[in-house]
């Protein structure tokens, strides 16, 4: 990556030239990145990448030639540096674009109206944040991950069984890519409910709980309004929707609303994971992973100060570091662990059932984690 003295350069690659120009004037126009050239498919973007060395990499998905896709994993193979996808506003673009994130894109930025969009303006503020997460990347946390379907989706418990624990996470930038390996890992006979908020537009959410779905072997899914949860099972927050969970009764009930952001993102986990502090006290076990920011710290904090346990992941295998840096700074985290770790370490505390409180989290402090 480039240095902080320097403005960043960015490649842009897109089979239109029209929205070549509109993407590089965009831009350019901001005085925070450089265009160091342009690429009209994935083979001229392999070669543009090689002669130019840019330090940001903007990729259009639908190309000749060669796709976003396969240019994506030739270019994190070959000369790996952030990249950011861009896309069409539809089904097949959002199940992309997720495939994208899992392969090593940074972010996705949703072209406003197809493959040629004239009002590509619009989502100037987006383009920017992507680009300044993209300038932030540890590019060491990005690397190869094993995507295998299981489908098996019995549950071992019986209807209405309420969970012993809930397990609320966290993630943005870079989030995607973590909870296919985080989610996968976890086993079918898990007495808890998973709730996530990742950031994400409407749309994408949906995408990726079918995906993660296909991936795990606990069944997974968009959360609905007033569901009650359920042990082995995991809920996305719906993208422009905080989540929070009330206890009704016996049971855990989800509650939906769109209510203004939250550190300027609709879901945020500090709603979430407040209302799990409060609905499971010293049974709420929560995740803090990659992402800018700092959304999930004062609630992994609640969480802990209600007599649960925080995680935040370490800065080694963060994509971006910001909010589990943030999340340990608020004193939230009893643990800070490499990604790889965090799956074993909740099934090891739900199956124990033992103390999460964290009483003996300093021993464990970063334990296993080098990010500190």
């Amino acid at each position: 990556m480039s240095s902080s003295s320097r403005v960043p350069s960015v490649l842009v690659v897109d089979d239109s030239a029209f929205m070549r120009k509109l993407v590089t004037e965009l831009i350019e126009g901001s005085g925070e990145f450089r265009v160091i050239g342009t690429a009209r498919h994935g083979m001229d973007a392999l070669l543009k990448v090689q002669a130019l060395e840019p330090d940001i990499v903007t990729l259009d998905i639908e190309m000749p030639e060669l796709d976003g896709l396969g240019a994506l994993e030739r270019i994190m193979r070959e000369s790996p540096r952030p990249v950011v996808m861009l896309t069409a506003a539809s089904g097949a673009g959002d199940e992309m674009a997720l495939r994208a994130l899992e392969r090593g894109a940074v972010e996705f930025v949703r072209k406003p109206s197809g493959p040629i969009s004239l009002d590509l303006a619009t989502i100037r503020d987006e383009l920017l944040v992507a680009l300044r997460a993209a300038a932030q990347v540890n590019l060491a946390g990005v690397h190869d991950s094993a995507l295998t379907s299981t489908q098996e989706h019995a549950s071992p418990y019986a209807a209405g069984t309420p969970a012993r624990f809930v397990i609320a996470i966290a993630a943005s930038t870079g989030g995607p890519r973590a909870l296919a390996e985080l989610v996968p890992a976890l086993p079918a006979l898990l007495d808890a409910s998973v709730l996530i908020v990742q950031h994400m537009p409407p749309g994408f959410t949906k995408t990726l709980a079918e995906r993660l779905d296909s991936l795990a072997a606990l069944t997974v899914r968009e959360a609905a309004h007033g569901e009650i949860i359920a042990p082995g099972h995991v809920y996305i927050a719906p993208g422009g929707m905080h989540m929070r969970v009330q206890s009704v009764a016996r049971a855990r009930v989800i509650m939906l609303d769109d209510s203004p952001p939250v550190w300027g993102v609709r879901p945020s986990a500090d709603p979430l994971f407040r209302s799990v502090a409060e609905s499971a006290g010293a049974a709420a076990i929560g995740v803090v992973l990659t992402g800018m920011g700092r959304d999930g710290a004062a609630g992994l904090r609640a969480i802990r100060d209600a007599g649960g346990a925080g995680i935040a992941q370490d800065r080694d295998s963060s994509i971006i570091f910001g909010m589990p840096q943030a999340a340990a700074a608020a004193g939230g985290a009893t643990m800070v662990l490499p990604l790889a770790s965090i799956a074993p370490t909740l099934a090891t505390m739900v199956r124990a059932g033992a103390d999460v409180t964290g009483a003996g989290g300093d021993r464990s402090m970063y334990g296993g984690g080098s990010g500190q």
